[in-house]
């Protein structure tokens, strides 16, 4: 895969990705840091993410991960689509909290990339682990 400048990922996540990512908009999504090692994205919990406990919505929490390891794993050049992805929701998310989801690297081979995704709120308390799966399509972004 090509190595890319952290400006060009920038480029890259905003201008094709985000702006055609109507859900990760719609959940109000802050792309807050981008490098090589990581990707850093955050949201604040709404009134419409919540379940019926009045508890952030796991698929809220998914999907807030789900988009750390599509920004990150696609951030590299090459297009990359999941394949596997799981997630262990470790403690309650109420309203207003704003969760925060840092990816990492685990492996990235030539048509596979694997991922952790760490998400906290904002007193730094884990809320969520979510591992991921990526195929590497061979499409390079423009």
């Amino acid at each position: 895969m090509p190595a890319w400048s952290k400006e060009r990922a920038l480029s890259i996540i905003h201008n094709q990705m985000y702006s055609n990512d109507g859900f990760s908009r719609w959940m109000e999504i802050h792309i807050d840091e981008v490098n090589e090692d990581s990707v850093v994205l955050s949201c604040r919990i709404t009134q419409s993410m919540t379940n019926g406990f009045q508890l952030a919505h796991g698929g809220i929490l998914f999907s807030l991960c789900d988009s750390a390891l599509a920004f990150h794993s696609n951030s590299f050049g090459n297009k990359a689509v999941t394949v596997e992805s799981s997630i262990n929701l470790l403690s309650p998310v109420f309203l207003n909290n704003i969760i925060t989801a840092k990816s990492e690297i685990v492996k990235i081979g030539k048509t596979l990339g694997h991922f952790l995704v760490h998400a906290f709120n904002q007193q730094g308390k884990q809320v969520a682990i979510f591992k991921g799966t990526v195929c590497y399509t061979g499409e390079l972004w423009e």
